[in-house]
């Protein structure tokens, strides 16, 4: 694919009234004189990462700072001091001195000389092609004293700073600048172990027992489970075919009662912008645009949890229809995303959390995050004395290969492939449910991204529906879908507020792991079961 032409000026509106000037974000071809100007890395064991040099600040320098958020972090988030070991990181940069300070062990006695993995070549990704002429990548343990890479061994396999790797995060900043280039000048990034635990630093960092976050009426089940403990609910804000609904979020907000919900008027929103989980939703840029008017009236900040972000998909042309082909240039398919909440905050207000798993592999457990740099600040304070950032060994081969082999330019063709592959899965399931699911009581929206297809049931033509709860109902069409030997989610297992009033029924079923047979044969088993449920002709 061929790298992407230089992008125009770009003049966006602030408010009503105000605009501001945005000039090129980092492009493919401006990584490389980037990096020569600022000289060779040199980060070694628990090296401080320089943000700053990694973002280019010429091109930041003329944006607004973020808003300051003191008045939102909680006791614990304000209160932490960071891990004063790792403060002394700092002084390992002075020329020639010798470390008798940190806990860190030599790597004399780690029992690991060289670590190969085998990945795909650029362009040819598929599992086959890889098996036969995938590249060979080796980390050996002296490799950045040999000056034969940036990162080796002795450095990945030791203790770290709570940001990762400056090796790795100078990639992911950078990658954060081409996809979404934040319109405020103080952004900063931040390795996770995997979004999960991102969302719970977060909600460490600002909610106190007793506070509420709003969300989509369903969510991610287990960023409830996450709040739950720490004394914190769910509120579920309305959501149709493109997500969460602006109106609902503002006349929850604008008529909340302190007294009458026990809580004070929430301040956070957790939102999965792009194929939501469950529902499969995709917000459309405007639609976001609302959503952050919204936030910026009530002095909302959101968590914006992309894993799907970059599984958006081609659209949808129906059964039999010829494919869409793929985007023919890296530009073309950057231009093809639905603008993130990150590149239109002006104010700081969002945090955004990325993840490796959905697009590389799940047990990588390495995610980032982007937000103002008080944030980042906070956020870090915690990691260094918790989780300690991502496994080193993990950081070590995920620069192996996004940054020493396929490059910015390698991991867009990735992305741009697997793209086509989720297309391809999505379109066997939209087929099977064509085919095989009574549409007099069933009905679904194609996925725009992700990995799930949302099914809705018109439960009120049961025949038992005025003798049972939906719940019941639920159970009993679930169970049904089981004995014919299909699984998919229960509906009810995505509340955000399982004490809310529900009316609709949802089953949640996903396409991104099945062969496509077993897709065909799950959705025909899926149709038979609903048929029996609600007595209707078989096929």
């Amino acid at each position: 694919m061929a790298p992407p032409s230089a992008i125009d000026i770009d003049v966006r509106a602030v408010d009503d009234t105000t605009a501001m000037t945005v000039p090129n974000p980092l492009t493919l071809e401006g990584v490389s004189p980037r990096r020569a100007a600022t000289g060779r890395l040199i980060a070694g064991v628990a090296a401080v990462a320089n943000v700053e040099q990694f973002k280019g600040a010429k091109q930041h320098n003329h944006k607004p700072k973020a808003k300051r958020w003191d008045h939102r972090l909680n006791i614990e988030a304000s209160s932490r001091k960071g891990n004063s070991l790792k403060a002394a990181a700092e002084y390992l940069k002075k020329p020639g001195i010798i470390s008798l300070g940190g806990g860190l062990p030599s790597a004399e006695y780690f029992p690991f000389d060289e670590l190969s993995i085998k990945v795909p070549e650029v362009g040819h990704f598929s599992e086959q092609e890889t098996r036969e002429q995938g590249a060979v990548l080796t980390a050996g343990k002296s490799d950045l004293a040999d000056e034969k890479s940036l990162f080796d061994i002795t450095t990945a396999f030791n203790y770290g700073q709570g940001t990762g790797s400056a090796q790795l995060l100078r990639f992911l900043i950078e990658h954060t600048e081409i996809a979404h280039n934040p319109p405020y000048q103080d952004w900063y990034c931040n390795m996770t172990i995997g979004s999960t635990s991102g969302l719970d630093v977060a909600l460490r960092m600002f909610v106190e027992r007793g506070d509420v976050v709003l969300t989509e009426d369903y969510t991610f089940a287990t960023a409830v489970e996450t709040a739950a403990p720490m004394g914190v609910n769910m509120v579920g804000v309305g959501l149709d075919g493109e997500g969460l609904l602006p109106e609902s979020l503002d006349d929850i907000l604008s008529n909340w009662d302190e007294a009458a919900r026990g809580a004070r008027k929430p301040f956070l929103l957790y939102t999965v912008p792009t194929g939501q989980n469950p529902t499969g939703a995709t917000q459309s840029e405007e639609r976001r645009r609302d959503v952050y008017k919204v936030a910026q009236k009530h002095d909302l900040y959101i968590l914006e949890d992309e894993p799907y972000y970059f599984l958006q998909m081609q659209p949808y042309t129906g059964p039999g229809s010829p494919d869409v082909p793929p985007p023919k240039s890296h530009a073309d398919f950057l231009r093809s995303l639905v603008p993130s909440y990150l590149s239109m905050d002006t104010d700081g207000r969002v945090m955004r959390l990325d993840s490796f798993s959905k697009v590389v592999a799940p047990g990588a457990r390495v995610g980032w995050i982007t937000a103002s740099q008080q944030i980042v600040d906070r956020f870090v304070k915690h990691v260094d004395v918790s989780t300690q950032g991502p496994s080193g060994i993990s950081q070590l081969v995920l620069f192996k290969l996004l940054d020493e082999h396929w490059g910015h330019a390698g991991f867009l063709d990735w992305l741009v492939h697997i793209r086509m592959e989720y297309t391809q899965r999505r379109d066997v399931m939209l087929s099977a449910c064509e085919k095989y699911l009574p549409k007099e009581v069933m009905s679904w929206k194609p996925p725009m991204a992700g990995m799930f297809h949302w099914l809705q049931i018109e439960y009120e033509k049961h025949p038992d529906y005025k003798n049972k709860s939906v719940a019941d109902l639920e159970e009993q069409i679930f169970q049904t879908i089981v004995d014919h030997g299909a699984l998919v989610m229960k509906g009810s297992w995505f509340y955000a507020d399982s004490q809310a009033k529900h009316d609709t029924m949802f089953f949640r079923t996903t396409y991104a792991a099945a062969p496509f047979d077993k897709i065909n044969e799950a959705i025909k088993r899926l149709g038979e079961a609903v048929r029996e449920e609600f007595k209707l002709k078989s096929q």
